[in-house]
């Protein structure tokens, strides 16, 4: 089985076809069921031989299906001022796309 190890979003993920990845959002006008590729191929392993890219490998690419769209759970960040009678709290939930990943070529 061919794993490989893409970079999006500031991440890199380590998959194989048939994973299901929950990765950052991407700025792009996408919708559930959409195709997606990944051309930013950081490691190639096919079981036998082992494809480290000098930063990419060319010709390398992953492809994958956008199975959903959300939120994560909030996050809650917390500011407290001792001494001055001052709490401030906000929350913050970061977006994700899912992704099953098709194949890797």
């Amino acid at each position: 089985m061919e794993t490989a190890v893409f970079k999006t979003g500031g991440k890199q993920y380590r998959v194989s076809a048939g994973d299901v990845v929950k990765i950052e959002k991407i700025k792009a006008d996408l919708n559930v069921g959409d195709k997606i590729t990944f051309d930013e191929v950081l490691l190639v392993d096919d079981g036998k031989t082992t494809t480290i890219g000098t930063p990419t490998v060319a010709g390398k690419k992953v492809e994958a299906t956008l199975t959903e769209i959300g939120r994560n759970k909030k996050v809650t960040i917390l500011k407290f001022q001792q001494k001055s009678n001052r709490l401030k709290i906000n929350g913050h939930r970061q977006p994700f796309f899912k992704v099953t990943i098709d194949s890797i070529k």
